[in-house]
This record gives structure tokens, sequence and C-alpha cells, in this order.
């Protein structure tokens, strides 16, 4: 009997049938190969029930991609938030609240900005975030002027953008969390003052920085309410401390000297609080008084020993929080015009003013209430 050898020259050993995507090729010499070719092309069922098993497996794959990655845009807001100094144990405090918030709503939140007051630093560090495409960008303004360029352009690329603490340029941003009204705080300042030096004489300021949006309005409403309330107490001097308790120590030791009938320091700055009243403490002038804003565990022990009369301020864990869940509010639509209120958690029903976010009045601090509050 003759057998027929499969494969290629005698003496080689036989070659498996050449194979294409899994199938067997007609351009094989395997008379075996050809047949499963013929069988493939009689009966394409199985091959396009394949083809149509992986295109329906690739279609779903893409669907449950997109549902990922829009369902982690709805539900994991970004939010980057910028304080003026995150070296200002006012902005840690704020910190503490805008984390609580974050944690809250299941929002994710960037804390970052200069190390000391620079507001090119801003402009960098919002640069970086609008390359990142976060949800919504969170600034207390250095200088309004400086940044409103650049929160411009966060806007425009979809970017909604809110300041607290201190305000920018109108056009420039959605909303503005608001502590307090400027005015508020030019009468509460004002009216501590005009206490303390019977409703006249001199006294003197120190503030942040000399740029610093926020307290230039404060001091614009300071004089405003003295020309229609005090007439006959008289600002002479306003120094910047930068946001540094040394240099307020330095330049209160300074105006003291050169004004020596001033009788009340006004510091309008946290850091400028301590600073001014240790300053006041040397220099033993026990007829001038210091008041302003300030922390209260950094005012507790001069409200103590009485060179500082009192101290203002709100809660700044409250404002860092309210800033989050109003930035959250903005990114998800609840937040919009014509709305007058805003829920915010434990802060309740919170009042919004046009674009305005308000957290609520001032607070005066003295030595009979200090020791009921821990930031």
């Amino acid at each position: 009997m003759n057998f027929i050898k499969l494969g290629g020259a005698r003496g080689a050993p036989p070659r498996p049938p050449a194979r294409c995507a899994g199938v067997w090729s007609e351009r094989s010499d395997d008379p075996l190969a050809r047949l499963h070719v013929l069988e493939a092309r009689s009966n394409p069922a199985p091959l396009a029930a394949l083809t149509l098993t992986l295109a329906l497996v690739l279609a779903l794959a893409l669907v449950l991609g997109a549902v990922a990655c829009r369902g982690g845009a709805e539900h994991g807001k970004t939010i980057a938030m910028m304080p003026k100094n995150k070296g200002n144990p006012y902005f840690a405090s704020c910190r503490t609240g805008a984390e609580e918030a974050a944690k809250e709503l299941k929002a994710r939140l960037l804390w970052d900005g200069p190390t000391e007051t620079d507001p090119a630093k801003q402009n960098e560090v919002v640069e970086a975030w609008i390359t990142r495409g976060v949800d919504v960008i969170a600034v207390s303004v250095e200088n309004k002027e400086a940044i409103s360029t650049v929160l411009r352009k966060a806007r425009a690329r979809g970017i909604k953008v809110i300041t607290w603490d201190a305000d920018t340029e109108p056009d420039a941003r959605d909303y503005f969390v608001n502590q307090a009204t400027p005015r508020g705080i030019a009468e509460t300042l004002a009216g501590h003052a005009a206490r303390l030096l019977g409703g006249k004489g001199e006294f003197a300021v120190i503030t942040a920085s000399l740029t610093a949006a926020n307290q230039n309005e404060w001091l614009r409403q300071l004089r405003l309410v003295l020309a229609e309330r005090y007439p006959d107490m008289k600002l002479v001097d306003v120094r910047p401390s930068d946001d540094d308790r040394k240099r307020a120590f330095e330049e209160t030791q300074t105006l003291l000297k050169v004004h020596p009938e001033v009788r009340v320091v006004m510091a309008i700055c946290s850091p400028a609080v301590p600073g001014a009243a240790e300053a006041v403490k040397q220099s033993g002038r026990t007829d001038v008084h210091v008041t302003g804003l300030g922390l209260p565990n950094d005012a507790r022990p001069y409200l103590k020993d009485g060179v500082l009369d009192s101290a203002v301020l709100w809660n700044t864990r409250d404002l860092g929080y309210l800033t989050v869940h109003a930035a959250h509010a903005l990114a998800t639509g609840a937040l919009k015009p014509g709305v007058s209120s805003l829920p915010a958690g434990r802060l309740g029903a919170v009042k919004v003013e046009g674009d305005q976010v308000i957290l609520g009045t001032p607070f005066t601090f003295t030595k009979d209430n200090v020791d009921e509050f821990h930031f």
C-alpha cells in the first residue's frame, strides 16, 4: 500500500499548517488546511459571532470607561484653594474648616499658595491649576489688579472662580465669600477706637501690606466712618507688616517714636495684633492701647494683661468651611444668579447678596470671653 506524505521535501519533518488570525490559511499546501478554509467559508456563522462578541465587549468597555470618568467629574469635584500666605496662622485655621467641608462633600481639596505675601506667586499657582483643569479656583487675593487677568483666563477655560477673605475685580470671579462686610468691620474697629480715645485723639494702623485688597477697602470704609461719626479722631499713620509678627513689632516701635501723641494702635491683620501688643508692652506706654483684627489664641495673653483691649474677627474655620461649600455649590449649579441663600452644612442657610456669600457680622474677643475660643 502506498502512503501519501504530507509536508515538504523528502526527509524533512512535517511542517504545521499555516495559520492567520486563528483561521487556517488557504495558502497552505496542506490539503487538510484547505479543507478547513472551505468549511469556514461554507459556514461563516461562528466567525461572525466571534466578531460580533468582540465588538460588543469593546463597546461595553468604552461605555463603562466614559461613565467612570463622567461619574468622577460629577461626584469628585476638585476645588483648588489659595491663601495669601500659607504660613499665617489665620489661614491655617481657614484650611482646617476647608478640609472639614471637603470631607463632607466628598470633594478633592488642593491647598497651595505663597509662603509669604507674593502676588506673582499667586499668579503662578493659578496658571498651574488652569493647566490641571480643576473645577473651581478659590483665592484670597493679595493684589486684585495683578491677579484679575489670570482669573479671567481661568473663567474663559470654563473653570469656576471664587474669591474669599479678599476680593478681586468683580468680572474676574463668579462669587466672593465675604467674612463680613467692609463697612461692618470698619464700624466695629472705629467704635472700639472711639471708646478708648473718648471720641477724640490720634491713632495709627498696622496693616498687612499696602497693596492688600481687603485691608485697603477696610481702610477706605474706616475713613468714611471717621468722617461721618468721629470727626475729632485722626488717623495719623498706616504702616505695613507684610503679615509678619516681627515686622509689626518693629513698625509699632517706630510709629510710637514718630507719633508720640498716638493713643491707640489698630492692627488690621492677625499677625500684627500680637506684634503691636508686644511692642506697646515693651515700651512701657500704659497710655497706649491696642485693638484690631486677630486670632483669639494669639490675642489671649495680651488681653489678659490689658495691653490689648479687644480683638475683632470672625470664625476663621467657618470661613474656610463656607468657602468650600460655596465652591462646590457653584460647580454643581446650586449657587447661581438669583439665589438669596445657600445651605452650608453645619452653618445652616447662609445669606447670598448679589454676587457675595456673607459669613456674618464681626465678633469681638475680650479678656472675659477669649477662653471660650481655641483657634
